[in-house]
């Protein structure tokens, strides 16, 4: 499609009303946040307050990033797509990063992974199969096998610092513990995982937007009326001040979210680690993870399959290794990438999980079903730890 034809245009009516414009109902969480955080309000009141003003601007920066990739063609386009699909989480990260709460830098990333695998793909599934009783939904098997694949492997990376420091180290951290010191070893082994992995995702990105673009785009080129359906009809100009301005207010937001989680924890009863790894994992992606369940409910299973199971192997390939790196600059002491056993065993399972349901190419609605039911499983045991 031409660079220069416009999709329809809308204006802040159709932002709000759409069917994917929800989420801007909440923006005036975001101005309301500001002013708690400036009076001194309850810190759980607060927390929940940034939460929810989180998710406005999330779904701000999620649509300036499609309209400019829009413009700027399908290879740039795609990398600007993986680039910031998942930036409103990686920035809640830094600020936990640099509040020195690891561990729940680290619950978020598992949170993220598998609330892609099996809250997101699960709703999916069941809103796929809404209004289609009795068919089965049909998705590229090669293309999910690839993401479910790259995320088996990210997975097993995951693993081994924490196997290493298991076996010859002083054990696994616990569930409440806020930041460990593993020793300069352990860091560097880190350090050396984040290396492999942002590598292969390098190279992934290479395979699925230059070597085998047609795998995951199919039909990109004929379609160009639907596409254009799609989105919005914004010029360079506005998706670059839409996307700066939704970055700064995720960064706003992210920091006022962050200092009041350890009061918050506190007062509501629950863990650092239970808030890390639903809580922030879902207010993080909840925009691109509405996005999956409306396009599965308008039959592009597809679409829902890559958003949902590459959305996972980006966390665990590219946000993971990043904040790592950056941990060596920003907070007290360098992140290591060892998972308690909650951790552990939630991404292990996710990582199986994923390539078994993608298996075949295909899904129903009882799959979607039993997704939700093992997610939910994971949240009882993460809310009782």
């Amino acid at each position: 499609m031409s660079a220069t034809t416009d999709g329809p245009k809308r204006g802040i009516g159709g932002l709000l009303t759409g069917p994917d414009g929800w989420p801007y109902l909440l923006v005036p969480f975001i101005p309301a946040a500001v002013v708690l955080e400036v009076i001194g309000a309850s810190p759980t009141v607060i927390f929940f307050v940034a939460a929810l003003g989180i998710i406005p601007t999330a779904a701000l920066m999620g649509r300036a990033t499609e309209e400019l990739a829009e413009r700027a063609g399908p290879g740039i386009g795609g990398l600007l797509n993986v680039t910031f699909g998942n930036a409103p989480e990686l920035i809640i990260a830094m600020f936990a990063l640099a509040e020195g709460l690891q561990e729940v830098v680290k619950a978020s990333i598992i949170g993220s992974i598998i609330g892609n695998v099996l809250l997101v793909l699960g709703a999916a599934m069941i809103a796929g199969g809404v209004g289609r009783p009795g068919e089965v939904q049909r998705f590229d098997r090669t293309a999910a096998s690839v993401q479910a694949t790259m995320l088996f492997l990210a997975a097993a990376a995951l693993l081994m610092p924490a196997i290493f420091e298991l076996v010859g180290g002083r054990g696994l951290p616990s569930v409440n513990t806020e930041i460990v010191d593993y020793g300069s070893t352990v860091e560097r082994l880190s350090l050396a995982v984040g290396v492999v992995l942002i590598v292969c995702y390098v190279i992934g990105l290479f395979f699925s937007l230059k070597t085998h673009r047609d795998i995951f785009n199919p039909g990109a080129d004929d379609d160009d009326e639907e596409h254009e359906d799609d989105t919005w009809g914004w010029s360079v100009r506005k998706s670059v001040i839409a996307l700066a301005i939704a970055g700064a207010a995720v960064g706003l937001m992210s920091e006022i979210l962050v200092g009041s989680i350890s009061e918050a924890s506190e007062s509501v009863g629950l863990s650092e680690f239970f808030i890390g790894v639903i809580v922030v994992a879902i207010v993080g992606n909840a925009a691109e993870h509405w996005v999956a369940v409306l396009v599965a409910f308008k039959g592009k299973m597809d679409l829902a399959v890559n958003i949902a199971i590459g959305s996972s192997a980006q966390v665990a390939l590219f946000v993971a290794p990043v904040l790592v790196f950056a941990s060596f600059v920003i907070g007290p002491s360098p992140l290591a990438l060892v998972f308690n056993g909650f951790e552990l065993g939630a991404i292990l399972l996710a990582a199986l999980i994923a390539n078994a349901v993608t298996q075949e190419g295909e899904s129903t609605w009882f799959e979607g079903v039993l997704l939700l039911a093992v997610y939910a499983v994971f949240g009882i045991a993460f809310f009782a730890a």
